[in-house]
């Protein structure tokens, strides 16, 4: 276990800017690590859906269900023809 911590604390020394920025030198990679989730989140599909498209799908659900809870929309069913 001891030796693990050395790997990791070997490795956290490897990374430049130590004496001038201290814990905040590693912020640049978790920004980019956010924007490459943001870009995967838009532009990947799995299925026929991107992330955003679940969500706008889901959040116009969720108006609807409100609206007619509230008594704004009035359901009607579809009728045969």
């Amino acid at each position: 276990m001891f030796r693990k911590s050395q790997n990791v604390k070997y490795l956290l020394s490897l990374v430049p800017g130590k004496r001038r920025f201290g814990t905040y030198r590693f912020l640049p990679v978790f920004f980019c690590i956010g924007g490459v989730m943001e870009w995967i989140m838009i532009n990947v599909r799995i299925g026929k859906e991107t992330f955003y498209d679940v969500y706008r799908r889901k959040q116009s659900e969720r108006e609807y269900q409100q609206k007619i809870s509230s008594g704004l929309t009035v359901f009607q069913e579809p009728t045969a023809k």
